[in-house]
């Protein structure tokens, strides 16, 4: 008996996934390119920093943190791209990272860029993650936040982020330490599409009774008043 090749999927892949949902969601919504580092950090805690951060905490199959720390530059280019994208007058954007609608707008994008990456991680390595509702804090200069998110043996992993006009931001995942290893292939059933199972249903010729008799048939239609 031969054997095959055992995949695993281990940290890097989980935040190779994250890299990818971050860039497409935040591409997608603000009509630019963004691109990450091909390096990435190998850190012993997650920060809270300046000048907008923001955290979102997952658990399920596995356990987990995203935090996002923003510049005051990189989350202004992606707030006002975002909303002239969507056909807000430039004159009705906000003026300061430290305005409420920034932090809401920004909020707002990373539930959809962490609701991205479960959803393929779910998929992918097909398992079940829940996420929480994103947390955002605007931050002096002189202040750093630690967040413990109870990981028994954290993984913590940094990226830096460069948006469509070069400003950075920086991505964290602390997750705790797991490997997902492939058994074997699984082929999901194809989903139902009710449009196709009603139209071969119509399309099917009516089942019909060989075994009756005619009179039968009569003294039934007869008795249904038809």
């Amino acid at each position: 008996m031969t054997a095959t090749p055992t995949e695993v999927f281990g940290t890097e892949d989980i935040l190779l996934e994250l890299c990818n949902s971050v860039r497409d969601v935040l591409s997608t919504a603000t009509q630019t390119q963004l691109r990450y580092s091909g390096m990435v950090q190998r850190i012993t805690r997650t920060c809270l920093k300046p000048d907008i951060g923001c955290f979102v905490l997952f658990d399920g199959g596995f356990s987990g943190l995203v935090v996002l720390n923003f510049s005051a530059p990189a989350a202004m280019e992606l707030y006002g791209r975002y909303l002239l994208s969507m056909g807000m007058n430039p004159s009705d954007l906000a003026a300061s990272h430290t305005s409420d609608d920034v932090s809401n707008v920004l909020g707002e994008l990373m539930n959809q860029m962490v609701g991205d990456f479960t959803r393929k991680v779910s998929q992918e390595l097909q398992t079940h993650i829940t996420q929480n509702q994103p947390k955002m804090l605007v931050l002096n200069k002189q202040v750093i936040l630690s967040v413990d998110a109870n990981l028994d043996q954290p993984e913590i992993r940094r990226v830096t982020f460069y948006t469509g006009q070069g400003n950075i931001f920086y991505l964290e995942l602390a997750i705790d330490r797991t490997e997902f290893v492939k058994l074997c292939d699984t082929a999901e059933e194809p989903a139902l599409n009710p449009d196709e199972l009603f139209a071969q249903n119509r399309a099917a010729p009516p089942e019909t009774n060989t075994t009756a008799a005619p009179d039968a048939n009569e003294a039934l239609i007869r008795s249904l008043g038809i």
